[in-house]
């Protein structure tokens, strides 16, 4: 059995369970404008009696580079595809449809802890896990912040929010808001407070409570590099003064509609932050979730959620099997 049949039959047994094929289904109707941007394109060209040519694969490339995969990992597909092409022999371009489909999961390399989040389980012997959570503002940081803490108090943990992004009311209203919508608790502290203030106390209170998951939110500043570097590192050793491991994960949240933007954004947080995860939103609003591939192969650094509507539920574990069958509309495949 080849890959992409092993591949056709893990989204068929995904589909199978009616929890997975409605997230399947949930996935797919976010990424319907990605898809009409780029698998439709890649259809169109693919023509049934083509030959694969010099031409075709220019054709090829250019989709993949107008559809937010970028030239770097454009490029990484298309060299893939040249050398499979010549030594496996394909002739016809209704081959390339799987063929692509086949690099593209290969470069979205399932994150470690891709178990641990798809269940919502955390070290019982190292709790509260602690969750700090960055990016710039306009992101859907809080939204995420919000939707994640729904999700472990779904799955059974007791969750403790920290506003820490103490410079703009705004933020902590916002914040309040998801944290009732979550039915979890949120620690705040004045406009203005020592962001670090926050986190501690917020951190201590779990501890003392006995709380499961603490996540803390964060200014989302990037004009001063300096400043946000201080301010996250202090924010991190104010914390271990309470837990040696703090914090547990570092969360970098991303918003798709910016394309190769975000990109961009990840490699400067990346110099002021040890970000051990990205999550990236508003997939369902936009035709560059595309990007999610040259995030993947340039950062080296894991997709873990992503943000496909505006619902608390709405925030799913990436998982690059059902990510890529969803993107191209891999469901004649999933469904039978």
């Amino acid at each position: 059995m080849g890959f992409f049949d092993k591949f056709k039959e893990k989204i068929s047994t995904v589909v199978q369970d009616t929890s997975s094929a409605l997230g399947f289904d949930r996935l797919k109707d976010g990424l319907d404008k990605t898809r009409k941007s780029f698998a439709n394109k890649l259809q169109a060209v693919l023509g049934i009696g083509r030959k694969i040519d010099d031409e075709l694969i220019d054709e090829i490339e250019e989709i993949l580079i107008t559809s937010d995969i970028g030239v770097t990992a454009s490029e990484m597909i298309i060299e893939s595809l040249r050398q499979r092409v010549k030594q496996e022999g394909f002739e016809n371009s209704e081959d390339i449809f799987g063929i692509l489909q086949e690099e593209i999961h290969k470069i979205l390399v399932r994150s470690p802890s891709a178990g641990n989040d798809a269940a919502y389980s955390i070290d019982e012997d190292n709790k509260p896990h602690t969750i700090l959570v960055i990016g710039v503002n306009g992101v859907g940081k809080t939204t995420t912040i919000g939707k994640l803490a729904h999700n472990y108090k779904a799955a059974g943990r007791e969750v403790l929010i920290g506003a820490a992004d103490t410079f703009r009311a705004a933020a902590n209203e916002q914040l309040e808001v998801w944290a009732g919508r979550a039915g979890v608790q949120i620690i705040q502290q004045k406009m203005g407070s020592d962001p670090a203030a926050v986190a501690y106390d917020t951190l201590k209170s779990a501890i003392a409570h006995k709380k499961d998951v603490v996540i803390i939110d964060t200014a989302g500043r990037l004009h001063n590099k300096s400043n946000l570097m201080a301010e996250l590192a202090k924010i991190s050793r104010v914390m271990k003064k309470q837990k040696d491991s703090a914090p547990d994960d570092v969360l970098l949240v991303l918003d798709a509609t910016t394309g190769q933007n975000a990109v961009q954004q990840a490699k400067e947080f990346m110099k002021v932050a040890n970000i051990t995860g990205l999550v990236l939103t508003k997939l369902d609003g936009t035709a560059k979730g595309g990007v999610v591939i040259p995030i993947a192969a340039e950062l080296k650094i894991p997709v873990r959620y992503i943000g496909v509507g505006e619902k608390i539920n709405d925030l799913q574990v990436f998982d690059p099997t059902t990510f890529t069958a969803a993107l191209f509309g891999v469901n004649d495949g999933a469904g039978e």
